[in-house]
């Protein structure tokens, strides 16, 4: 119903807070911590960094040694959940892919 909002408003955004739970879930699904980025299979699968009070992450599309990258940017709750689907979703395309 409109104007049902409660009187509630969303936290607000912390890219630091939401890196640091990026991080951590992207060890939970069994990557490795390589300099600036995560990798499998000595690849780096996927890079995150700070930018402009967001989240600025680079996703391989395929597992190579020198990848091609789709770029997200991460200003939201709902863009990390997406970015988080994005990732477990490639990961396994890429271990059928085996």
């Amino acid at each position: 119903m409109p104007g049902d909002d409660w009187g509630i408003a969303p936290a607000p955004f912390n890219a630091e807070q939401a890196l640091l739970q990026l991080q951590r879930a992207l060890r939970d699904c069994k990557l490795v911590p390589r300099g600036k980025g995560f990798g499998l299979r000595g690849k780096t699968v996927i890079e995150l960094g700070i930018q402009d009070a967001a989240v600025a992450a680079r996703l391989a599309r395929r597992l190579a040694n020198t990848p091609e990258w789709d770029r997200f940017s991460v200003e939201s709750a709902a863009d990390q959940r997406k970015l988080l689907d994005e990732v477990k979703k490639r990961l396994a395309r890429w271990s059928d892919d085996d």
